[in-house]
């Protein structure tokens, strides 16, 4: 067997598994779950019949690449929502959904045989980072977000040494579970430190059509162009249809970026067999070409947490995120749980499920930033997260 498999730690829903065992919930409250970010939203008709008018296609293999129209629609899409121009046929590459990708990437990147190879990463973070740098054969290195600066990385704290063996950088914005976007000046100063140090960045965007507020996120290609950075050089940008269009069974996305990064990951996906069927790359397209059910989903969210957040800001330290789906709440310190216990009180009492913060952190520095909190999706319905946000209340008030 592969020795570094060794190396991982259970993912987050397994520990949440392990966690509620022999827990018995209260059988006259029905079960409402916050804690996968799963979309929950009805899928568009039009995708579904895109999907079934493409289906003429599956007695051939499809290319690695996707077809030409998939490419010039995600080009289109690109232009669309960042005003800028990325070239079709050497810039974007359809993927199986962004974990997939995030994952291969890293070993498409990473050079296991120089010393200390490293890959740096947001904390608390998405999982797969972790994963991809551990087996890839690298060593990751948590950077914590700042609690007071709205969960912004602090990507000051890294040293200098670290940097300096850094192979790759994954970026989450907006930030799984903080929801924190970065500013222009963020990305101005990794892109400083990737030209001093020579890293690549892989930029996790598939939240970022879901925001409340203000102008839409910054995304990474469009921060590199505001700065004269065209080329994209060491800059690859993951996006996803899961998220954006309610079809996360789909597993369809794509990346763009540096040509040249983009040619050794096309080699890399060919010899993977990560080629996108014809059927997903038929309703990708209508997907992408289309902005007005997205504005629809995205009114859903703004409703749901427009009336969520003030339910339980009372209660808890919580704020309306910059973007994404998720809450992250603080547990109140009176209660005198950790967010561990916090989750398995409030499932054993109420059947709520969230999943306790430091599940998606790492100690670093002699703390895991994300003990104390929990993420809370609301993925589901209205109703049902007004639902589970007054258990929450009387879950907290219960307590004295």
């Amino acid at each position: 067997m592969n020795p570094l498999l060794s190396h991982l730690q259970p993912y987050p829903f397994e520990r949440l598994r392990q966690l509620f065992a022999g827990v018995q919930p209260p059988a006259g409250l029905r079960p409402i779950s916050l804690g996968m970010g799963e979309p929950r939203h009805p899928t568009p008709p039009f995708i579904q019949q895109a999907l079934t008018d493409s289906l003429g296609g599956l007695a051939s293999y499809p290319a690695t690449a996707g077809e030409p129209r998939l490419r010039e629609a995600c080009a289109e899409w690109v232009r669309r929502r960042y005003g800028i121009a990325i070239d079709a046929a050497t810039q974007i590459l359809p993927i199986n959904g962004s974990r997939e990708a995030l994952f291969a990437f890293a070993q498409t990147v990473i050079d296991p045989t120089q010393a200390g190879a490293t890959v740096v990463c947001p904390n608390p973070f998405y999982q797969i980072y972790e994963g991809a740098a551990l087996l890839s054969g690298a060593q990751p290195y948590y950077a914590p977000s700042d609690p007071a600066r709205n969960f912004a990385v602090d990507w000051d704290s890294v040293p200098q040494e670290v940097w300096e063996r850094t192979q790759l950088l994954f970026v989450c914005s907006p930030g799984n579970p903080t929801g924190a976007v970065m500013p222009l000046a963020e990305w101005e100063k990794i892109f400083a430190l990737s030209d001093r140090h020579g890293f690549v960045i892989a930029s996790d965007e598939c939240y970022s059509e879901i925001y409340f507020q203000g102008e839409p996120p910054l995304g990474g290609l469009e921060a590199a162009a505001r700065l004269g950075r065209t080329d994209y050089r060491n800059l690859i940008a993951f996006t996803s249809l899961s998220k954006r269009s309610n079809v996360p069974g789909l597993r369809s996305g794509f990346v763009a970026g540096d040509a040249a990064l983009m040619k050794a990951f096309l080699l890399y996906r060919t010899y993977h067999g990560s080629a996108m069927g014809p059927a997903v790359q038929g309703a990708s397209i209508a997907a992408w070409s289309d902005e007005t059910h997205v504005e629809d989903n995205r009114a859903l969210y703004r409703r749901k947490f427009e009336q969520v957040t003030p339910l339980l800001a009372p209660v808890m330290d919580v704020a309306l995120p910059d973007a994404g789906f998720y809450l992250w709440a603080g547990v109140p310190e009176r209660l005198g749980l950790d967010d561990a216990a916090f989750a398995r009180a409030l499932l054993a009492q109420y059947n709520v499920t969230v999943l306790p913060g430091s599940y998606l952190a790492r100690e670093s520095g002699g703390r895991n930033p994300g003990a104390g909190r929990v993420r809370m999706a609301l993925v589901a319905e209205v109703e049902e997260c007004l639902e589970a946000a007054r258990r929450i209340v009387q879950f907290i008030q219960s307590h004295p």
